[in-house]
């Protein structure tokens, strides 16, 4: 069992996959399997994405700088933060945001020391801003925040996807799951499990990675427990 771990959740996590950007349902059933583990004394360190709100895709069909897209994006990963933070208090769970730059009387600045006292604490905190500069993803800064905090693992949860897969299972029906693969086998292969920069850094730090499907209720619980479900990258 795992006793710290960085939750790497996409923004569409927290939406319906509609039309929606929050999800009253999902936003329950995630901060629930949270805080089931809080309540087990497990630390729990979480980055969310902000493709709920804003995309990549949307900057360059506006015209957009890159730079300028990619702090939009870094705003949306506070709003999906405060979402987050605020479905966790209501299942009692304490938490506290520390970003890339503070919003004063709502998110702290982050430091590794705060982090390492709210976390020993007992405080669920969540990670907004990314790494506050642009060119850089969430996926970097949750493997930064993991290598900082010094967690045992990084718990990368997919939407609809179980594992790693030789190709996109979505489009590819004789596409191969891994039960377990190199950082350097997803380097060479390019398979888009993460970034190059985070899985680069995993690599480099022997950052444990577990990709699963965030789908399954439970899963969060069941890989924090070490039963064998969705694929390790080590």
């Amino acid at each position: 069992m795992y006793k710290r771990i960085l939750l790497k959740l996409s923004g569409e996590a927290l939406s319906n996959g509609l039309d929606e950007p929050f999800c009253q349902e999902h936003l329950n059933d995630v901060s629930l399997e949270i805080a089931t583990l809080n309540a087990n004394k497990i630390q729990i360190g979480i980055v969310v994405g902000g493709g709920n709100l804003f995309r990549g895709k949307l900057n360059e069909s506006l015209g957009m700088d890159r730079n300028i897209g990619d702090y939009m994006g870094m705003m949306a990963t506070c709003m999906n933060a405060l979402a987050l933070s605020n479905s966790l208090k209501k299942n009692n769970v304490k938490c506290k945001i520390l970003g890339s730059f503070p919003v004063k009387g709502i998110i702290e600045q982050f430091s590794t020391e705060m982090a390492d006292k709210f976390l020993n604490d007992g405080y669920v905190v969540i990670y907004s801003g990314g790494t506050g500069l642009p060119y850089f993803s969430t996926d970097t800064c949750s493997t930064l925040r993991a290598l900082e905090t010094k967690c045992d693992a990084i718990l990368a949860a997919k939407n609809g996807v179980d594992g790693v897969y030789s190709a996109d299972p979505k489009k590819d029906p004789k596409a191969q799951k891994y039960e377990q693969i190199s950082y350097q086998e997803i380097i060479e292969k390019n398979l888009q499990v993460m970034d190059l920069t985070a899985i680069s850094l995993c690599k480099e730090n022997k950052m444990p990675i577990i990709v699963f499907n965030m789908n399954q209720k439970g899963n969060i619980i069941k890989v924090v427990n070490g039963d064998n479900i969705g694929t390790i990258v080590k």
